[in-house]
Formats: C-alpha cells, sequence, structure tokens
C-alpha cells in the first residue's frame, strides 16, 4: 500500500511516526516506526528517525508492506531446538546459532526464533505480547552468533529495553576483522543511519545518522587479520559490521560491507565472523547483576585456524 502525506502548517513539530500512524487506522504507531526505520517510508526521499519533528511542506512517502505479508496469524509454534544457558519465569537466556533468523519478515513466518518461542513456552503465545516479536529485547543478524536475552513477561521486557537505551548493559562480540595494519585499541564513534541508495544496508553518515560508539581490542594477530574483543555502547543496525567497514578492516566472511571483490561467499568462512560473547546485565526483578557467556562456536574455530596456518586469502 502506497501513502503519500505533505505536512501542512498545523502539523509541524509532530512526530513523524505519530503522522504516519495517524493516518492508518489499522497498523500501531509501534510499527509504523518500525518500517520508518527499516526504510520503507521516507521524507523528502531521505530516511528520517520515526522522532523526527515534521516541518511545513515536507512530503512523506512510503510503501507498506502487503497484508499477506503482515499477517501475523500465520505466525505458528514451531518445535525448534533452542541452546538455553539459563531460564527463570521473568528471562531466557539463550546462545543463538548462526543462520537463525530472530522475527519472521516478509512471506518468512517461519524456521525463525520467534516460531522457537511460541513453541517453548506458553508465556510466549500471552495476547497482550507484539505477535511478531513477543519478548525480543534485542536482535542478532542471521548470521551472527552468540548470546540473547528474551523476556517472558511484559515488565521484564520494559526493564530491559530501558537498560539497553540507557546503555547499562554490557555487550562483548568476538570478531575476526580483515587487514595489516589494524591497531591494537580504538574507539569508533561515527553515526550510523539507513543507506541512502540501498535501503536494506547501512552506511556511516556524518549528516543524518544516529551517534553510534564502538571499542576494540586486538586479542590476537594474523598475517592477513586479527581477533577482536568487541564492545558495544550502542546497539545500531550492523553496528559493528558498518564501523568497521568505514575503517578498512570489515569482518571475514561479510559479504555486504566489504570491498566488492571479496563480496563473493568463501567456502571456508560461511558467514561473517561475529559472535556475542559475552553479556553483563541487571535481573529485571531481583537487580542482581548477570553474566553470561557463549562458548565460540565450531565454524569461529575453524575460521581461526585456517588463518593461523594462512590458508585465507593468499
Amino acid at each position: 500500500m502506497r501513502i503519500q502525506i505533505e505536512i501542512s502548517p498545523d502539523q509541524a513539530g509532530v512526530r513523524l511516526d505519530q503522522i504516519v500512524a495517524d493516518s492508518q487506522s489499522r497498523i500501531s504507531r509501534s510499527r509504523v516506526a518500525s518500517l520508518i526505520s527499516q526504510g520503507f517510508i521516507l521524507v523528502n526521499h531521505a530516511c528520517k528517525r520515526p522522532g523526527y519533528k515534521v516541518k511545513p511542506n515536507d512530503l512523506i512517502e512510503g510503501d507498506f508492506p502487503s497484508p499477506d505479508q503482515q499477517d501475523t496469524k500465520n505466525i505458528l509454534p514451531e518445535s525448534i531446538p533452542l541452546d538455553i544457558l539459563y531460564e527463570d519465569e521473568h528471562i531466557l537466556m539463550i546462545d543463538k546459532p548462526p543462520g537463525l533468523v530472530v522475527h519472521p519478515g516478509a512471506g518468512n513466518n517461519s524456521g525463525t526464533l520467534v516460531n522457537a518461542l511460541l513453541g517453548h513456552h506458553p508465556a510466549f503465545r500471552e495476547k497482550d505480547w507484539d505477535r511478531e516479536r513477543p519478548g525480543i529485547v534485542h536482535r542478532l543478524d542471521k548470521d551472527t552468533s552468540g548470546l540473547m536475552v528474551i523476556a517472558k513477561k511484559l515488565n521484564a521486557l520494559e526493564f530491559l529495553q530501558k537498560e539497553f537505551k540507557q546503555r547499562r548493559v554490557e555487550k562483548h562480540y568476538l570478531a575476526l576483522a580483515r587487514g595489516e595494519n589494524i591497531p591494537e585499541s580504538g574507539v569508533i564513534e561515527r553515526p550510523i543511519g539507513r543507506h541512502p541508495y540501498h535501503r536494506k544496508r547501512m552506511a556511516v553518515l556524518d549528516e543524518n545518522g544516529r551517534y553510534a560508539k564502538t571499542c576494540f581490542s586486538v586479542l590476537k594477530r594474523f598475517s592477513s587479520g586479527c581477533l577482536m574483543d568487541v564492545r558495544l555502547y550502542t546497539g545500531r543496525t550492523h553496528q559493528i559490521r558498518v564501523h568497521f567497514y568505514d575503517q578498512g578492516m570489515p569482518l571475514f566472511g561479510d559479504c555486504i560491507y566489504r570491498e566488492r571483490r571479496f563480496r563473493k561467499k568463501d567456502p571456508i568462512v560461511p558467514r561473517q565472523m561475529l559472535h556475542s560473547w559475552t553479556l553483563s546485565f541487571r535481573h529485571p526483578y531481583s537487580g542482581v547483576r548477570l553474566y553470561f557467556e557463549a562458548p565460540m562456536p565450531e565454524d569461529f574455530k575453524t575460521t581461526l585456524l585456517h588463518l593461523s596456518h594462512a590458508f585465507l586469502y593468499d
């Protein structure tokens, strides 16, 4: 469904997501905000944040996914094994394998983590949840492995989302980055936003991007790259991948954020080498600080072995 809205003087100063939601009777404001963040809705042909304050004569244009793509009734419980590290009545901590999509998307209502959660426990089938994202506090890319915390109650979800937003959650990743002159450590503070031409990609954008901070330190060096400990202070989409690509040290196996000549998949490195390694946060009920660590997955170990023997990209 196509929308087109021209802002009148009396609408000036209103949030973009509110303007769009008010024009659509069957779509929630949170869903509108998600579509704006994904680049489905543009202002004067440019990506904006859901909280952007509209101005007179702004032209809002976009496409909503078709009704069949938005049908959440077809998201069914499935018996998908989960690697559960911890569970109580408030939260669930899992080690997500690479290749598992977190939540359903257009034309993809099965085989996701959400389907697995619906099949795992009746708490995720309660009617008050967002059916597309029950319990989802944060997300990982399909091909990123590692730790995810999931809420089993609405108040736990609200608490954890606030903790993430206030940057009180400590997140560390393991990353295998390609490059010969990578510094021992560093801080990357570059704003990130939706790519102006490729809607499914992100980019460093000095003008329209959102603040993003990534810190890294080298754990081990190889002839063609490094194993790194990466700490995220913000949680922008594709943040590590975009920041590392911008700094000339793209991740091994990343077919999007890297030089064109390396975008073809390598049989030795089947996915981007990024692993959510440790996660520390306050428990939403007890307030006790918890710490979790996910072991390095087998494909990560295999890639490290090849790097150690200089077999990659000779």
